[in-house]
């Protein structure tokens, strides 16, 4: 018999929205716990990822920071199910911000911010505290299989006050970035830690070869605005914060400093050279907190198949090119 995943996901979804906070957290740890032992999914994938981010840890302690990643993976969708049913001073309680003075002043002049995520923490939490207290958010969301599990997904973000534009390839979705970062005071986070049209930068991640989405250099350079690579990562809370959050997690928002400036020699960077800057920025940040790294997806060259890569660089048009991603 055929799994209906888009049934599977709506149950899951209405069922964990309406659980008590506690038995819905231990659902979840429990299914990271099933899946690491069972090495399901992207665990080996991650574990692989890690251990570049990690090349010192034994097996024991790559294990286990795996087994702490996946429970990290795991919570952030707990947390998204859960996240409608939140108040704003729920929302509020459970995120700190790190480092916004300038994303600030930046907004306050009237101009859009454009941020370089990971993915890493709880971005959607990240995404609805900003909205809420910060500015309009605008980004680009993967267009996923089956259509209704994606259109889910894009009511869920855009129920929590984001402006979201859909991944097509050839779609347009570089001339809308560039259109709503021109036109209003925006934030503009996008998730570029991986490249999903094969034609991206190729950069210096963890001391290997990887390649990233080149969307928030190019978007920086065609606009001008300033880019700031973005930290997000949870964290245990405690005491009255704890009781107002309603939950024993939040998340730290850290805005990085904007990398967009000209170097020492005077000279204004390309993609190329931007790109690497905000992976580096980001990458001293994720070696500090790694188990907030979810990617359980094949980011490393040496992971790819160069056949594959070949094929897609070849049929990719010139949206591609532009740099967008998810």
């Amino acid at each position: 018999m055929r799994l209906d995943v888009v049934k599977v996901f709506s149950l899951a979804k209405a069922g964990v929205e309406h659980l008590p906070e506690p038995a819905a957290r231990a659902l979840f740890t429990a299914a990271a716990d099933v899946a690491w032992a069972l090495r399901l999914g992207g665990t080996t994938q991650l574990e692989r990822n890690l251990q570049r981010v990690r090349p010192h840890l034994g097996r024991r302690g790559l294990r286990r920071l795996s087994r702490d990643g996946l429970r990290a993976y795991l919570r952030y969708y707990c947390e998204v199910f859960q996240l409608p049913r939140l108040t704003e001073d729920q929302v509020r309680a459970r995120v700190r911000v790190v480092g916004d003075a300038a994303v600030r002043e930046t907004l306050a002049g009237g101009r859009s911010v454009v941020c370089a995520l990971g993915h890493l923490g709880n971005w959607d939490l990240a995404g609805a505290w900003g909205a809420k207290n910060l500015a309009p958010v605008v980004t680009v969301a993967e267009h996923l299989e089956p259509e209704e599990i994606f259109q889910g997904f894009l009511d869920f973000r855009t129920g929590l006050g984001m402006t979201i534009i859909p991944f097509e390839k050839n779609g347009g979705v570089f001339r809308q970035l560039i259109r709503h970062a021109r036109t209003s005071a925006s934030m503009i986070p996008l998730l570029a830690d991986r490249d999903l049209t094969a034609t991206g930068v190729e950069v210096d991640l963890f001391g290997h070869r990887a390649r990233v989405a080149p969307g928030p250099a190019a978007l920086a350079l065609a606009t001008g605005l300033p880019l700031h690579p973005t930290m997000i990562r949870h964290e245990r809370i405690s005491g009255p914060r704890r009781r107002a959050a309603g939950s024993r997690w939040g998340i730290v928002i850290e805005f990085l400093p904007r990398v967009d400036l000209p170097g020492d020699d005077g000279a204004a960077p390309d993609v190329a050279t931007l790109t690497q800057r905000w992976v580096d920025a980001l990458a001293a940040r994720v070696r500090e907190h790694p188990a907030d790294w979810h990617m359980l997806q094949r980011v490393f060259l040496a992971d790819l198949d160069p056949a594959r890569l070949a094929r897609a660089a070849a049929t990719a048009g010139p949206a591609g090119r532009a740099g967008e991603e998810s």
